[in-house]
């Protein structure tokens, strides 16, 4: 930042980078395609399945 050889765009991006460092990034809104916020769902699936998955070159239990 105080190296005078130094190109400008490389000093400003070191006092950006200071600047982070010491104040924190501003926030990011994160918002979806609507402008309505993300809303995250987790699913989680169990299926009992009565399938006979031994490799005998058969279909395996499933019905052609």
């Amino acid at each position: 930042m105080r190296q005078v050889d130094a190109p400008p765009s490389a000093r400003i991006q070191a006092i950006a980078i200071l600047l982070e460092r010491g104040w924190g990034k501003a926030v990011q809104p994160i918002a979806g395609e609507d402008g309505e916020p993300i809303r995250i769902v987790i699913r989680q699936l169990n299926e009992v399945t009565d399938l006979d998955l031994t490799p005998t070159g058969k279909t395996a239990g499933l019905v052609n």
